[in-house]
């Protein structure tokens, strides 16, 4: 278990949250950060402040991850700029030689996927029903290749208190895959206005 610089606190939290299930309701408690002021924090600042948006969120949990001797794996989920609608960020981990994803939303859709996808692409596709517009319009279009956090030396992204914005730039520079050919853009069918009401259901407002 590697320590780091965290704190005595950290650590004993840290060896509590020892399978993905439990860091997924660790950040399922916390309150959702709506980053209004692009401020971006470390795990360390996650814990201090009780609060995460879904790259906080995903970032933790890649830490935690990396603490128990796993890959602090990261992925981006890219959506439509136009009309534009949000990426999201998610932890992968790999259990028994499949795939699952961590998550942090504050939505009822795009959160845990149990590790049971025996590629990076069919975890990816589990998303592809849920991420759509207000109008109905389905705006998953690519993916990126799994980032391991631990390529970034500059930063010390685990405990800074300085903002971490610059690894979402990070991840939109790694290669990403289409999830969709043209042909399929175009017969696409929007969801079910249920599917829209539903997809409504939020944890948190934004008050």
């Amino acid at each position: 278990m590697a320590s780091f610089d965290y704190t005595k606190e950290e650590i004993k939290l840290f060896h509590k949250l020892n399978s993905p299930k439990k860091i997924q309701d660790y950040i399922n408690s916390l309150e959702f950060n709506f980053n209004e002021d692009c401020v971006f924090i470390s795990p360390r600042l996650v814990i201090k402040n009780h609060t995460a948006d879904c790259l906080e969120g995903a970032i933790f949990a890649a830490a935690v991850l990396e603490f128990h001797g796993e890959k602090p794996l990261v992925l981006d989920l890219r959506s439509l700029k136009k009309p534009f609608d949000y990426d999201h960020i998610i932890t992968v981990f790999k259990r028994d030689n499949c795939f699952g994803a961590i998550s942090k939303t504050n939505h009822a859709v795009l959160r845990y996927r149990e590790p049971i996808y025996k590629t990076i692409r069919e975890l990816v596709m589990s998303y592809f029903h849920e991420y759509f517009l207000e109008n109905g319009k389905k705006t998953l279009r690519e993916y990126s290749k799994p980032f391991d956090l631990r390529t970034i030396k500059h930063m010390n992204w685990r405990t800074t208190v300085d903002n971490i914005w610059e690894i979402h730039e990070i991840l939109d520079r790694v290669k990403h895959y289409p999830v969709l050919s043209l042909k399929q853009i175009k017969n696409l069918r929007k969801a079910d206005k249920i599917e829209i009401q539903a997809g409504k259901i939020v944890e948190y407002r934004n008050n």
